[in-house]
């Protein structure tokens, strides 16, 4: 259905969109409608994107759990700030030890 430097950029790029619909896959590369579909359709069955809403209408997938759990361990390394109003709780519990 697609030409060689088409069919790379569906394989390539596709799967790393966050939001994967047909209209945003026809705008991108430049295919129509129900070729877009069909991209969509081929990714998916290869798990390489999943559904999140699939109505007669419009489908709407993203990318594929393995992807992002590629990506989860790299995040790991990194520490994470504090929450808004942690330190508040957090001095709070020790002050109420403290009185008891």
């Amino acid at each position: 259905m697609f030409d060689k430097e088409t069919y790379d950029k569906l394989m390539k790029e596709l799967p790393s969109y966050k939001v994967i619909t047909p209209s945003i896959v026809a705008d991108r590369l430049k295919v129509n409608g129900s070729l877009a579909r069909q991209a969509i359709k081929e990714l998916a069955s290869k798990g390489l994107i999943r559904a999140i809403a699939v109505h007669s209408a419009q489908s709407v997938y993203t990318r594929s759990k393995e992807e992002t759990k590629d990506a989860a361990p790299a995040a790991a390394g990194e520490k994470k700030a504090p929450k808004k109003g942690a330190a508040k709780k957090a001095a709070a519990a020790t002050t109420e030890e403290a009185a008891e």
